[in-house]
């Protein structure tokens, strides 16, 4: 089952292996990373994605509470959370494609960042859902290349 978990971090060199490192030693593959500074300069919020079962997610969750430049765990997963992702997208185009493609990437409210005479780069952020369906309606077009950040997320309460 995927779990979602957000660890506040002192913002500090090496907290982010300390940490990842937690995950690989108990075998976790970690399926989304993101990690960025919040309102406080001197703390980190790291989004955590993973495949698991509860018994091992909650020992590393106390081991990671153990950690000295770990503030705070919070489990995200089960919660009323609001996550977001973004992805760039870059596509092959021509004049009888190029169209087709803007009026789909604004079905998506995507952004386009980058224009050349044979490729599109294109902006889509939202859930994890939204992400997997605008890659899919672009598979056709033929994608270059894919770049996505990890999953960010917050609780509601």
């Amino acid at each position: 089952m995927k779990k979602t978990i957000a660890v506040l971090v002192e913002n500090q060199f090496g907290v982010l292996t300390h940490v990842s490192g937690l995950f690989s030693a108990r075998g976790f593959n970690i399926d989304s990373l993101a990690v960025g500074e919040t309102e406080d300069p001197t703390i980190s919020r790291m989004t955590i994605v993973v495949d698991g079962d509860e018994k091992t997610l909650e020992q590393v969750k106390k081991q990671l509470n153990r950690l000295i430049d770990v503030v705070k765990v919070i489990d995200l997963t089960g919660e009323d959370i609001v996550d977001r992702e973004l992805v760039l997208v870059k596509l092959k185009v021509d004049t009888k494609n190029r169209s087709e493609i803007l009026q789909v990437a604004d079905t998506f409210q995507a952004r386009i960042d980058d224009v050349k005479k044979e490729t599109v780069v294109i902006e889509v952020t939202g859930d994890q859902n939204k992400i997997k369906s605008f890659i899919e309606m672009m598979k056709p077009f033929g994608i270059v290349e894919i770049v996505r950040t990890g999953r960010i997320a917050m609780g509601r309460k």
